[in-house]
């Protein structure tokens, strides 16, 4: 027999916002293609690097685009787990295990960005 699943317990919260980081990352991408790829003088040097983590709009770009992807990837491993009937315990131990990489993964990609120093911009034109 059929039973009611309120919307609470249904994910489709998360199925919304599955959607919704789902067209922020493809935004996301084509302005990393653009600016990454097709312009001319974007470099992809340690130095060119180094320049453009100057500015702090790339620092918000990159942060924003990590704890999309990792929402939306680890949200994406979850739902393909939901699909199957697991026991209580093993869905508590998959949601842990992917809870605890998420932050991991997350902490760790937060901490290379904030690690690029500020710099002169004088030291980097050589002079």
């Amino acid at each position: 027999m059929y039973k009611y699943r309120s919307s609470k317990n249904s994910g489709s919260k998360s199925w919304v916002i599955q959607r919704i980081t789902g067209i922020a990352l493809v935004v996301f991408m084509i302005g990393h293609y653009i600016l990454m790829h097709y312009h001319p003088d974007s470099g992809h040097t340690y130095e060119a690097v180094l320049s453009r983590m100057q500015y702090s709009w790339y620092r918000i770009i990159d942060l924003s685009f990590l704890v999309l992807g990792m929402y939306h990837g680890l949200n994406g491993v979850w739902n393909i787990f939901r699909d199957y009937n697991l026991k209580p315990w093993q869905n508590i131990t998959i949601l842990s295990l992917i809870l605890i990489l998420g932050i991991a993964f997350t902490a760790w990609g937060f901490t290379i960005i904030f690690s690029i120093p500020y710099v002169d911009s004088l030291s980097l034109s050589g002079n």
